[in-house]
């Protein structure tokens, strides 16, 4: 227990000397209690409330642990603005002094049948939640345009002349998104399907004319990509061994081993989805709709194919990038 307390007082202390302002003798308390939670995770290595319990320093019986801290993230007193944004920055400035900061965009259902939308930054074996959208629904994909807001909610927390990796999957490849990308200055990597059209110089095809044999990383560099000849990009294709098909990746590197590389650290975003989604991070407690109301989180008592029609909720993302900005500047 002695080792617990330390940790417990030395993340506290930690803590406290980042944060932006003076707080409040109820958000101090609240404050003890996310720092209990932060030394429970450091010390099981895992997310769960009951492993969090088990090893936060406390007196009180793991079952009293576990309601206090439900009652913490489910608290709406308890918001992303004072609990949560005011770290990121922090966080990203640490790790931006060792190498390039390497985001990671994915979605997965959380919950009691709610889809996450989630840009994350990925550290060692972990990938660190930033941002994400929260919707009802089992099925179904986000448009383009929130993958765009979420980009613009985060990059304001993005330190200046840091270098920026953002990996996608298969459902991010949207030209939009990539200029997006490329506006920012950051370099980026996603999965693209096989029925996309290219253009090089006039000459129109699709990857799936391709013919790779298992081993085979073809470069196709400075070519259009869809039939809106967005561009120029690099566009891989990988057929690893040991794999039952290729994969393609569409890219603004220069290089396919970079490119592949950097790709190949996206798979790291399942092991937070497997945990978030084991104990329903996202979408824990809130009893009108059974999501996190954490502000970053946009509810929609929608179908998700209702929402992806009613891009209106996307309000709530922009509130959410104006208060990053504030943040930022202060």
């Amino acid at each position: 227990m002695g080792d617990n307390h330390h940790l417990y007082r030395h993340i506290r202390k930690s803590l406290m000397q980042i944060y932006p302002k003076q707080l409040t003798g109820r958000q101090a308390q609240q404050m003890n209690t996310l720092s209990g939670m932060i030394s429970g995770i450091v010390r099981s290595g895992k997310s769960q409330m009951r492993a969090m319990a088990k090893t936060a320093p406390d007196r009180s019986k793991v079952e009293s642990r576990i309601k206090r801290f439900t009652r913490f993230t489910q608290n709406e007193q308890v918001d992303a603005t004072t609990y949560f944004l005011p770290f990121l920055t922090p966080l990203l400035i640490g790790l931006a002094r060792s190498g390039p900061l390497v985001l990671a965009i994915d979605g997965s259902e959380v919950g009691r049948n709610c889809l996450a939308l989630v840009i994350s930054v990925i550290y060692k074996k972990r990938a660190l939640p930033l941002v994400w959208v929260v919707v009802q629904g089992s099925k179904g994909h986000f448009p383009e345009e929130i993958h765009v807001q979420l980009v613009q909610a985060v990059k304001p927390c993005i330190p200046d002349g840091a270098d920026v990796i953002f990996l996608g999957d298969g459902e991010f490849d949207g030209i939009g998104l990539q200029a997006e990308i490329n506006q920012n200055d950051w370099q980026y990597v996603c999965r693209t399907a096989c029925n996309r059209q290219l253009n090089d110089d006039g000459d129109e095809f699709s990857l799936r004319e391709i013919h790779l044999q298992p081993g085979d990383c073809l470069a196709i560099s400075e070519v259009g990509f869809t039939q809106a000849n967005y561009g120029p990009v690099l566009v891989v294709a990988w057929w690893q061994r040991g794999y039952q098909e290729p994969i393609y990746l569409v890219s603004n590197m220069d290089l396919a081993e970079e490119a592949c590389h950097w790709y190949a650290r996206r798979f790291r975003i399942e092991i937070v989805f497997t945990q978030m989604t084991k104990e329903g991070i996202f979408t824990i407690g809130v009893g009108r709709n059974h999501v996190a109301d954490f502000d970053l989180v946009v509810v929609n008592d929608n179908t998700v194919n209702e929402q992806l029609n009613q891009l209106a909720a996307l309000s709530k993302v922009k509130s959410v990038e104006d208060r990053l900005k504030s943040l930022a500047k202060s």
